[in-house]
């Protein structure tokens, strides 16, 4: 059912200092920062060979990111992206299986303009898992 990994996204404090570590130190291409008030964050994506790096950094009071940040002051691993071809068959067959949807259940779209969903942590070793329609 899932499909390649698509991202791996990292919340970050300094979004500046974060972009200049992937592209000045590790030598990656890194795009401008993106806001997307509709999910409370800004985002710049690292381009990798096989995959990307999404950092993630707070917009607004209310992003989940801010919470995400005083709980870890130096940022980390939010979470792990998954490609799927169709979303809500993905989505029906995870819930069938007792997989928890976060939010309303129904995709909204990601920073790619593609429908997205998170499926809870606690089902998934720990681990917060978004599925992206390609």
């Amino acid at each position: 059912m899932i499909g390649r990994l698509n991202h791996i996204a990292i919340a970050v404090p300094d979004l500046a200092k974060a972009s200049e570590l992937y592209g000045t130190v590790m030598g990656a291409k890194v795009s401008a920062p993106k806001p997307l008030p509709a999910h409370g964050v800004t985002v710049v994506f690292v381009e990798l060979p096989n995959t990307k790096i999404e950092l993630l950094h707070p917009l607004g009071e209310k992003s989940p990111i801010a919470g995400f940040l005083a709980r870890n002051a130096d940022g980390g691993i939010h979470h792990v992206c998954y490609e799927v071809d169709d979303i809500y068959a993905a989505r029906d067959k995870l819930k069938a299986g007792g997989a928890r949807v976060l939010g309303n259940g129904e995709p909204k779209n990601g920073a790619h303009d593609k429908p997205v969903l998170f499926l809870h942590p606690k089902d998934f070793a720990g681990t917060l898992i978004e599925l992206e329609q390609v």
